[in-house]
């Protein structure tokens, strides 16, 4: 994989959620700014899906289990669009919260996805 495209993944998923998170704990219901944020670490998890299904054929399979690579990014994948939902139909600022912890936990299954992907530790 890639190894500055998931860092960017894992940037913008950490300030996504930091914003979201000080957001919501400020009493600000989800704005489209938060929203969007979402949105595009969304869109740069379907980056990451193209590129996980065309790197094996380039000879960059991964080095840990695929399996679990592939149950994070599928996790990965379905949490942003499950707050977004949530978000937009709760409208209240625990919601923008609730955005935030998506955030961050997409960026902590990234981490470990560049971890199995390149070097399996332990």
């Amino acid at each position: 994989m890639i190894i500055w495209f998931t860092t960017l993944q894992i940037v913008v998923a950490v300030a996504t959620g930091a914003f979201c998170a000080i957001a919501g704990l400020a009493g600000r219901r989800p704005s489209d700014f938060s929203v969007g944020a979402l949105a595009l670490v969304e869109v740069l998890l379907i980056g990451q899906i193209v590129m996980a299904i065309v790197a094996p054929f380039a000879g960059n399979p991964p080095s840990g289990d695929p399996l679990e690579f592939w149950v994070y990014l599928v996790s990965a994948a379905l949490l942003p669009i499950g707050g977004v939902i949530w978000a937009l139909l709760e409208r209240s600022r625990w919601s923008t919260v609730i955005l935030g912890v998506i955030a961050l936990a997409v960026a902590i299954m990234l981490w470990r996805m560049q971890v199995i992907w390149t070097v399996q530790v332990g």
